[in-house]
């Protein structure tokens, strides 16, 4: 029974890793060198300096994230009047019904002709947006 509790004793606290890390290396780098090394690092989106840096020494994929004010205003707006569109097209369904029930057919008709006229420039509207979405990706969103 001793043997056993000599072999394996408990020693408390967290488990010992199975491949620690305990080669270290140092280098120095010039002011010039470690702003560049720090803006890459900053860039990567990292949270921990020695992880990037043994990224960058074994060529691992190393992601940079850049966030465009602009492009998130741009996407956000459109977000926003997209959410607009369909209201009005809940609403257009709700007010064809609503001018037949409560006003008389040729008060209705009147009505709708007037709609349909809103239609269609929203419908221009539309293709004008489409149009300057192409034009902000081609120019704006490089892949």
């Amino acid at each position: 029974m001793e043997n056993e509790q000599k072999k394996n004793p408990h020693k408390g606290g967290r488990p010992s890793k199975i491949d620690p890390a305990v080669h270290r290396y140092s280098i120095s780098l010039t002011a010039e060198e470690n702003v560049r090394f720090l803006t890459l690092f900053e860039t990567s989106g990292m949270h921990v300096m020695a992880h990037f840096i043994t990224a960058c020494v074994f060529q691992k994929g190393i992601k940079t994230v850049k966030i465009d004010k602009a492009t998130m205003d741009y996407y956000m707006r459109l977000t926003s009047f997209y959410s607009q569109f369909r209201s009005i097209g809940v609403n257009y369904i709700q007010v064809v019904k609503l001018l037949y029930s409560r006003f008389s057919d040729k008060k209705a008709s009147a009505f709708l002709y007037k709609l349909e006229k809103q239609t269609t420039e929203m419908a221009v509207l539309c293709q004008k947006i489409i149009i300057l979405t192409e034009e902000f990706e081609t120019k704006h969103l490089k892949k």
